[in-house]
């Protein structure tokens, strides 16, 4: 081979060589396009699934005082830091039967959903111990007077707890907690019967104990006692059910709901969704699609930052507790605040 023939084949190869280098460099670039595109629209997505009511608008400021929020002093310089005050979240389950999923699940009627489970979750400043107290929904209340869209609710004496949802939504409920608790809700977070089935299947399935058999016509639910990995229809069922167990009562209830809690903590801590992407869309999609709160958590960077500063939130460190209450004297089948007792539960979280 002449010289000149081996030039044109060296520079043959070399055309060659960067000719595949273009390709892999628009091909990373189309890539990275693509991912970044597929990001941002995930984002976009997840961001607009969530709906929000301004409570702080509405209730103005004839409300129980805020804790003061500090910023973390162990945030990195280039960081937003994380807020490490006290926090109060009302958490609301909410029977309504808006959206062909809800009504195959079983909610109630969509111009008068209630709320079928409210938490009060306290979390201790520092953010790595938590409370969660139960509000049975059949306890009589005074229920205030609720600012509407037009005009005002009327109050109410002796009113169920959970009529306050239905008659004035999210703004009667959270004004409602803080006259019986004295307690401000710094924020608000509501989850229909879909999103917190879609967010059971979305982590695999919960694994829960019961002490007991569960056998509710209502809720559709039979379990032996023992231990069972429950998908989501089971798992709603199983927060639900209050026949069959206990004196059927709201009360026999909230103990399978407080399990619940603490079995889906466990679920998701040992999920490992941070090392996986497509699943952590999964979840957070499931939730999104079906949440209501606050508006000052009604966009993705605030419910990440929240999510931030609990890090060191785990599962063995959240109490569960009820409110406590004794039979109402009116009615056998309603209940009414223990006191001292309740309002000494109350006072340790303000």
């Amino acid at each position: 081979m002449t010289r000149h023939e081996e030039q044109g084949d060296a520079g043959r190869q070399a055309g060659r060589r960067s000719r595949a280098l273009r390709i892999v460099g628009l091909t990373l670039t189309g890539a990275l396009v693509l991912g970044v595109a597929a990001a941002g629209w995930a984002y976009w997505r997840l961001d607009r699934n969530i709906r929000s009511v301004d409570i702080d608008s509405a209730l103005g400021d004839d409300r129980p005082a805020r804790a003061v929020v500090t910023p973390s002093p162990t945030a990195p310089a280039d960081a937003s830091p994380l807020p490490t005050g006290s926090l109060n979240i009302l958490v609301l389950g909410s029977d309504s039967r808006s959206g062909k999923d809800n009504q195959e699940l079983g909610g109630g009627d969509s111009g008068g959903a209630r709320s079928d489970t409210a938490m009060v979750v306290h979390i201790d400043a520092g953010r790595t111990k938590a409370t969660v107290v139960s509000i049975p929904r059949d306890t009589l209340v005074t229920r205030p007077s609720c600012p509407l869209t037009s005009g005002s609710t009327a109050p109410a004496y002796g009113a169920m707890f959970n009529s306050a949802y239905a008659v004035g939504g999210p703004v009667c409920a959270v004004k409602t907690v803080e006259t019986l608790t004295g307690v401000r809700m710094d924020h608000y977070l509501e989850i229909d019967f879909s999103g917190f089935a879609k967010l059971v299947d979305a982590l695999g399935g919960v694994d829960v104990t019961t002490g007991q058999d569960i056998d509710d016509d209502k809720s559709h639910l039979r379990l032996k006692a023992g231990t069972h990995h429950l998908d989501g229809k089971q798992a709603l069922a199983l927060a639900r059910t209050r026949h069959g167990i206990g004196d059927g009562s709201d009360l026999g209830r909230i103990g399978l709901q407080q399990t619940l809690v603490k079995a889906l903590l466990e679920q998701m801590a040992g999920a490992g969704l941070l090392s996986d992407p497509a699943r952590l869309y999964q979840v957070a999609d499931a939730v999104t699609t079906s949440l209501t709160t606050d508006t000052g958590l009604n966009s993705l960077n605030e419910l990440v930052s929240l999510g931030r500063s609990l890090k060191g939130l785990t599962a063995d460190r959240v109490r569960t507790v009820t409110m406590p209450v004794v039979t109402a004297p009116s009615d056998p089948n309603r209940v009414v605040a223990q006191e001292p007792a309740a309002d000494d539960l109350w006072a340790s979280l303000r």
